[in-house]
């Protein structure tokens, strides 16, 4: 941490997060990003790098248009997030305070499982967590979710076509899954994605088990 900045400057959440991200498995290796929204400037994680070792002064710092405001010391040779081209996409598109990349073996396993391009899920009380984007309020456990799939590609920037349109299509969703890959998630701050994600990987594991154990429906009475 870094005393001389305040505690929920993204130089001090972030490293922060990653390490509890790093912990729950979903940033493993070099994999995930995550990006938060601070005024005007979007600091975002450097990519290649493990995850549980970033330090404040590691974050790459950029315009919501994709301007470079500030980078790590040279003496570093970090590299800028090949997820920056999808987060200011959404940053532009659906003005979050936070979007996260995250590569929790449940998000994985949902999106192979799913029978089509969509995951579904309803009747479960962790729903609550989760927000429609166009209005803002919680979803009821009631309400019948739908998460978009996108196909992978070979490289980060090339998943922006795809994200964009599952938003379109999607005007709910505040997550976007990425088949064999993780999760994009974001929210109107850091605390609100941070709640996302945890919800998310929750349900996503829930909704295995239950396949698992031969369950393919959850019904309300």
């Amino acid at each position: 941490m870094n005393p001389d900045l305040p505690q929920d400057h993204p130089r001090n959440i972030i490293p922060e997060l990653c390490r509890l991200y790093y912990s729950n498995g979903w940033m493993p290796g070099s994999g995930g990003s995550l990006s938060i929204k601070y005024g005007e400037e979007i600091y975002i994680t450097p990519s290649g790098v493990q995850k549980e070792r970033i330090q404040p002064e590691d974050l790459f710092v950029q315009t919501v248009e994709g301007e470079d405001i500030s980078g790590p010391p040279s003496k570093k040779a970090l590299r800028k997030s090949q997820c920056s081209p999808v987060f200011l996409n959404i940053y532009r598109l659906k003005k979050p305070g936070a979007v996260f990349h995250l590569h929790s073996k449940s998000s994985v396993m949902a999106t192979l499982l799913a029978e089509d391009n969509t995951v579904h899920l309803s009747n479960l009380q962790m729903i609550k967590g989760i927000r429609k984007w166009s209005t803002g309020e919680n979803h009821k456990f009631t309400d019948d979710v739908s998460i978009p799939i996108i196909d992978n590609t070979h490289r980060e920037d090339e998943l922006v076509d795809g994200m964009t349109k599952a938003m379109d299509n999607y005007p709910d969703t505040c997550a976007v899954l990425v088949r064999g890959h993780g999760i994009y998630a974001w929210g109107q701050t850091w605390e609100q994605t941070k709640l996302v994600c945890e919800s998310y990987d929750y349900l996503f594991d829930i909704m295995l088990q239950l396949r698992t154990a031969g369950v393919r429906e959850i019904r309300h009475t």
